[in-house]
């Protein structure tokens, strides 16, 4: 899928600069979205194994398996699987699986009646042959009748949102330049970052410094659809929130839920 290598830049310090993100709020949406939208007389009658793709330091991963979903967690970042291993091992959730695979290539052991995958994932599949194979393997691993619930960040966010901006998050021991690098069609956006790190067992007080870039690409709804359908997944719901609100011209994020009919794929992902 992708040879950017920002993910594994900012791994060590993801979590703190991501603060802010409710996935206690993120796990009750997926989980209203299962009962919602699961149609027991497709063959799934209730969610319970998962797949998350995307999963980074597997928060989401976490949270859900607490819950007792029978989870695996997909990763191309070794250093974000690094961390997610490491929150699994600390909270005792031992039956979790992690695969570092990328979300356009991926192999399972067998099917899911579910498959995740939250905060924009779907749009590091910046090559739209990445989007066709996804989507091809997740209905290729879905149950039928199983749920595919992911998120995109919008055009409109891309042009208005995201621009030509630049920020800075600082944390004690921890920096990081973030540079946003939209494309002049604005459908591409390079986010170029640069993480520096306090040495800790420097006794001269040492910084670390590494760069690393992350690639999205902007698609619209009715490409969406038709790739989602040309796989066999019917969407069921789009909201631009978590609360399942109606979707706007100026929403900055769509919440999809799409489920896998009973035909067969045509399998024009691969």
């Amino acid at each position: 899928m992708s040879d950017y290598n920002g993910y594994d830049v900012i791994a060590s310090v993801y979590n703190r600069f991501n603060g802010a993100t409710d996935y206690k709020k993120w796990t009750e949406y997926l989980v209203n979205c299962f009962g919602r939208f699961t149609d027991s007389s497709s063959g799934t009658p209730r969610i319970s194994s998962v797949l998350e793709l995307g999963c980074g330091t597997g928060n989401i991963t976490a949270e859900l398996a607490k819950l007792g979903y029978d989870m695996t967690g997909l990763d191309s970042s070794f250093e974000m699987l690094a961390v997610a291993d490491k929150r699994m091992r600390d909270e005792g959730l031992s039956d979790v699986l992690l695969i570092r695979s990328d979300m356009a290539e991926f192999e399972l052991y067998g099917t899911v009646d579910a498959v995740i995958c939250c905060l924009d994932g779907i749009n590091h599949l910046y090559r739209r042959d990445d989007l066709l194979a996804c989507l091809w393997l997740v209905s290729n691993y879905l149950n039928d009748g199983g749920l595919f619930i992911f998120d995109l960040n919008t055009p409109y966010k891309f042009k208005t949102v995201y621009a030509g901006r630049d920020y800075i998050f600082d944390d004690e021991g921890s920096t990081c330049l973030w540079q946003n690098c939209l494309s002049k069609k604005g459908d591409v956006c390079d986010f170029i970052m640069t993480v520096f790190e306090k040495d800790a067992g420097d006794p001269q007080g040492r910084w670390t410094r590494e760069d690393g870039v992350i690639r999205e690409r902007a698609y619209g709804l009715k490409t969406v659809r038709k790739a989602l359908e040309d796989n066999g997944l019917e969407i069921v719901n789009i909201s631009e929130d978590l609360d399942f609100s109606p979707v706007t011209e100026t929403a900055d994020r769509w919440f999809i839920a799409a489920r896998k009919n009973k035909v067969k794929n045509r399998g024009l992902g691969k």
